[in-house]
């Protein structure tokens, strides 16, 4: 053997642990879920409570942290005596309870001053429920994504919010996983099976393919797969559906975190210059500020048939 062969065959020998080492770890992924006690279009206590026990239970038996936003307007919608027990079974799994204001409402509606005031109102129960668990609320998610414009409007509001306390909890995958659970929910109210399945099955597709586009996303702002955080409702179809989306969540070799230590990445500490009327997640935004594209061509919009189904169902789409 020569010299030079037997260089070439130690090189080889070497870069082989150096490969396997290089291998990208798993990405995480936070959960999160808006509306709670839920989102849906059946006025039934026991349906609501059900979502939430079957959510919560895939959430434990996959060990999955989440944290639930809070609308307090909805525990008056039915009985609130066991609207806030669902609350409570969310903290006795072990989960985290945050502020999505009173209403529902917009700060393109109500301004900033009305919008501070409905974040507040929307506020006691859940401290409560926090406090007597020597917990503290500390996190907030805008309804829509819409933050506040014009710039003076957004700035009011997020001074107010660090001033007590709040982080604002931001969205780096978004499904859109709403406008599938109100058509889902119709179904089961019809009793129509192969509608109901046909969605969830279109509602997994996407998710499948959601995922995949914001990781590409990221990729092309930092260069890596960031700590990301996912937007979901509390749904009938997400509790129908908890056990796939813990399969996706580990086929697409993401491992879930708390909210909290997803916002240690330090992707999280780029600046958010976007002041518009519209809602947009947080990789859109900071697209602005590295002025860097993302990858639109890829990009799957939601199916045009769950679209229809959506607006037949709900007339409220903004």
């Amino acid at each position: 053997m020569t010299l030079k062969l037997a260089a070439v065959l130690i090189a080889a020998i070497l870069c082989v642990p150096a490969a396997a080492g290089a291998r990208t770890p798993h990405a995480t992924i936070a959960l999160t879920f808006d509306d709670l006690p839920a989102l849906t279009i059946v006025k039934d206590q026991r349906y609501v409570t059900y979502l939430n026990t079957m959510i919560l239970r895939g959430l434990k038996r996959h060990r999955i942290p989440a944290t639930g936003f809070v609308n307090e307007s909805k525990l008056d919608e039915l009985d609130r005596e066991q609207q806030i027990a669902v609350l409570e079974q969310w903290l006795d799994a072990s989960m985290d309870l945050g502020n999505h204001t009173f209403s529902h409402e917009t700060p393109n509606t109500l301004g900033a001053a009305g919008y501070i005031a409905d974040i507040v109102k929307g506020e006691p129960v859940t401290r409560g429920l926090l406090a007597a668990r020597h917990r503290t609320i500390a996190w907030f998610r805008h309804p829509y994504l819409e933050t506040g414009a014009p710039i003076a409007v957004k700035h009011e509001i997020e001074d107010w919010l660090r001033s007590h306390g709040y982080r604002v909890a931001p969205v780096t995958i978004d499904g859109d996983d709403w406008e599938f659970a109100e058509p889902y929910d119709d179904a089961i109210a019809h009793h129509d099976d192969s509608r109901r399945k046909r969605i969830r099955r279109e509602y997994l597709e996407h998710s499948t393919q959601t995922i995949r586009w914001y990781r590409s996303a990221a990729h092309a702002l930092f260069g890596r797969d960031i700590a990301y955080v996912m937007l979901l409702h509390a749904t009938r179809l997400n509790a129908d559906c908890i056990d796939d989306v813990a399969a996706l969540i580990k086929r697409e070799k993401l491992r879930p975190v708390s909210l909290a230590q997803a916002m240690t990445d330090p992707a999280y500490r780029t600046r958010d210059p976007y002041a518009g009327k519209d809602g947009i997640e947080w990789l859109e935004r900071w697209s602005m500020e590295l002025r860097k594209p993302l990858p639109w061509d890829s990009f799957r919009d939601v199916p045009k048939d769950i679209s229809a189904e959506y607006d037949r169902v709900d007339g409220d789409r903004k």
